[in-house]
C-alpha cells in the first residue's frame, strides 16, 4: 500500500527496470517530475506517519542515496551497468 501522492513500488520497478533508451523523452521527464515527488514526500513525512511498506521503502531509498552519494552503487545499479540498461 502507498501513501496518498506516492507512487507505489510496481511503478517505481517499473520505471528503474525500463533502459533511458527505451523511453520517450516524455516518459523521462515524466520519471524526474514523479520521482522528485516522491522523494520530496519521503523526506517531509516522518516514518511515523507512513504505512510499513511505505516506510520501509523509504528507508531503502535513503539508504541508496547515501551510497551514491559516497560513490558506492546499490546491487540494482551494478546489475543495471552490467546488463547496460543504465544508459
Amino acid at each position: 500500500m502507498t501513501d496518498s501522492g506516492r507512487k507505489d513500488m510496481s511503478s517505481k520497478i517499473g520505471d528503474k527496470m525500463t533502459p533511458d533508451s527505451q523511453k520517450s523523452t516524455i516518459d523521462k521527464v515524466g520519471d524526474s517530475i514523479t520521482g522528485g515527488a516522491d522523494k520530496a514526500g519521503r523526506d517531509l513525512v516522518p516514518d511515523s506517519q507512513k504505512s510499513t511498506t511505505q516506510s520501509m521503502s523509504d528507508k531503502a531509498s535513503r539508504e541508496k542515496d547515501s551510497h551514491k552519494s559516497t560513490g558506492n552503487e546499490s546491487m540494482l545499479d551494478k546489475a543495471k551497468d552490467t546488463l547496460g540498461m543504465n544508459k
